[in-house]
């Protein structure tokens, strides 16, 4: 086996438990969270959801946070985010059983729209993504990048992209229930920022979904795709 073999497996094997899987995915909410507070979600005690996490931290999923005696770990970056959004879409999908209507209501909200790290994803990530490509904002032909004409338009908008060094302008993003790109990286953070600052999308408490509203139609979407977006009379 290659050194290199070696690292992948083990950087692999990290990510080869429910509880340490469970974890990275909670933090794709962006977020530092604390042991006590991942302890809860994955139903273990500290002692062992500390063991998990510095494991995750040692290998460099996760970095760790201080805050005086509290301890927060957040995902190590966007490219660690990126990935693990990626290998959960590519993942088998089994069906959810909703047996109730708040959970009706929760599985929906997180398919429609919600966050990625710092970006939108969901069904809203995946049409803006198709709006900018049928508007020749951005340019699939050999990779993916923006256009003048989507430099043009975010400078319209009032967008400012913070390219920081060793992060790409535009990056695609496997999506995890719509099984295609969204857009990521620095345009795609910008593109979060400016829709959260406006209110044209609000976080729902409890989770990564988001609550669309109608104001989202300025990134250029569809009407009909708009109101697909929206939550249902029966979850407002």
């Amino acid at each position: 086996m290659t050194a290199e073999g070696e690292e992948l497996a083990g950087w692999a094997r990290m990510l080869a438990d429910g509880t340490r899987a469970t974890v990275c995915l909670a933090l794709l909410d962006g977020r530092a969270w604390t042991a006590s507070e991942l302890a809860k979600l994955a139903k273990v005690s500290r002692p062992t959801i500390s063991e998990h996490l510095n494991q995750l931290v040692s290998g460099g999923l996760l970095t760790e946070v201080r805050q005086g005696r509290h301890r927060y770990v957040k995902l190590a970056g966007p490219d660690t985010a990126e990935l693990l959004e990626g290998l959960a879409a590519l993942t088998p999908r089994r069906e959810e059983v909703a047996n109730s209507l708040a959970a009706v209501s929760k599985r929906d909200a997180f398919a429609r729209a919600r966050t990625c790290y710092d970006h939108l994803a969901g069904k809203l990530g995946v049409a803006l993504a198709d709006a900018m490509t049928e508007r020749g904002l951005i340019d699939w032909s050999d990779g993916i990048a923006l256009t003048p004409e989507g430099q043009a338009w975010l400078e319209d908008l009032g967008i400012e992209v913070d390219v920081r060094r060793g992060r790409p302008a535009l990056r695609s993003c496997l999506d995890v229930t719509e099984r295609r790109p969204h857009l990521a990286g620095a345009v795609g953070a910008a593109l979060c920022r400016h829709a959260l600052r406006n209110d044209w999308v609000t976080h729902i408490p409890g989770g990564r979904a988001l609550k669309v509203t109608g104001s989202v139609q300025a990134f250029g979407l569809p009407v009909r795709v708009v109101k697909e977006l929206q939550p249902a009379p029966r979850e407002t």
